[in-house]
């Protein structure tokens, strides 16, 4: 079965980001912190990529979801969908996040 060359997802304020059904959210209450799993890897978000983690649910777009998190917490909205969508655009690339 051949398949044809990748092609990169490009995140934007318009995009409406979500987890691939191989990638799980989780939280260990044990240690009291949260966790992504993936095949064959584990990734340890810091608590402001979780914020935004938990709110792509494959149907909010990346600008409400920054519009949230700066009326959350008082932040400029600018900085905050540039900072949202390069860290989305970093898990895009590694396959943790579609859009």
């Amino acid at each position: 079965m051949a398949s044809g060359p990748r092609t990169r997802t490009i995140i934007t304020g318009a995009s409406t980001p979500g987890l691939p059904a191989h990638i799980k959210l989780r939280h260990d209450a044990g240690r009291g912190r949260w966790h992504v799993l993936a095949p064959e890897r584990v990734f340890e978000p810091d608590p402001i990529a979780i914020e935004i983690l938990r709110k792509c649910d494959g149907r909010t777009t990346v600008d409400a979801i920054a519009a949230d998190l700066a009326k959350e917490y008082n932040a400029p909205l600018k900085e905050i969908l540039d900072d949202t969508i390069s860290m989305l655009q970093e898990l895009a690339d590694k396959g943790v996040v579609q859009a």
